[in-house]
């Protein structure tokens, strides 16, 4: 099994880390979970993140083959389309998008320039798909249950899960969000745990469990499934929902959920102009309030 070279960024502003993952036999990669700075009380961007992973891929000569999404993220926002128009790699997430991009289409009314058929994104993937990274063959394994879109990229030993689990003694993602299902998650975390117990797992967040007073992204199937405070070894299904549901209902929503969505669903890309030629970003008043 071919052990891909991983290197992690970290966005500290969105606790958010994306990777290049490195076939080790050629110079082909494929970046994960990029980030689009942005401030949110000015409304401005910044590819400040992002051109610290284009850095490095120079630096190594790398050609990047694929820009991977594990899902629509609500918490930060993409740096896609930045990364392809410097790499030329596609942008590719999982084919179930198409159902996220109904539920926020409409909940932002994006009705005349927003085609909710996935065309946004230039490969949609099914479960079990093969993506290629020179000589290094991955699959794509959908982990719904946080979003119905999520998926894993797994590569040789290593995996990368998006929001599915968090580091063990963080425990798991909120399954709240429209078409969130705390009993999925439960199901695609068990299919994980079905990985080689020395599989690589890699974070998509971490916000430091109490007592710990580092960040860290990387754990194993093994620690997950004996070590994870939500998931771990004889957490029932039934258990498992109870807690996962109790807990999402004292969530507050992540504060970047709204520009978030809005942009990513798109690929990454903001809404078109309007007449005056500027952009705009949607706040839904009340949509989202709990009762």
């Amino acid at each position: 099994m071919l052990r891909p070279i991983v290197t992690a960024f970290f966005d500290r502003a969105t606790s958010t880390y994306s990777y290049v993952v490195q076939d080790p036999e050629s110079k082909h990669a494929a970046i994960v979970d990029s980030v689009l700075d942005f401030d949110y009380a000015s409304g401005t961007t910044s590819t400040a993140s992002a051109e610290r992973i284009l850095e490095f891929v120079n630096a190594g000569k790398l050609t990047v083959d694929w820009i991977l999404e594990t899902h629509v993220h609500a918490d930060h926002l993409s740096a896609a389309p930045f990364l392809k128009q410097h790499t030329g790699a596609p942008i590719a997430i999982g084919s179930k998008i198409i159902a996220v991009q109904e539920t926020f289409g409409n909940a932002f009314n994006a009705e005349k320039e927003f085609a909710r058929d996935g065309s946004q994104f230039d490969r949609l993937l099914e479960d079990g798909n093969v993506i290629e990274i020179g000589n290094l063959r991955g699959k794509a394994v959908h982990t719904p249950g946080h979003t119905p879109a999520c998926m894993t990229y797994v590569f040789g030993d290593a995996a990368f899960v998006g929001d599915t689990l968090f580091m063990p003694d963080y425990g798991t993602a909120r399954c709240d969000f429209p078409g969130g299902d705390a009993r999925q998650l439960y199901h695609s975390i068990q299919r994980l745990y079905m990985l080689p117990d020395e599989t690589r797992l890699f974070m998509c967040h971490d916000y430091k469990a109490p007592g710990r007073d580092e960040h860290l992204y990387q754990t194993s199937v093994a620690e997950q499934r004996w070590q994870n405070i939500h998931a771990g070894e004889g957490v029932s299904e039934d258990d498992f929902v109870e807690m996962r549901t109790t807990r999402d209902a004292t969530l507050e929503m992540p504060n970047l959920m709204l520009p978030s969505v809005q942009v990513n669903m798109r690929s990454g890309q903001f809404p078109p102009p309007e007449a005056n030629g500027q952009v705009y970003l949607k706040v839904p008043i009340n949509l989202f309030q709990r009762d």
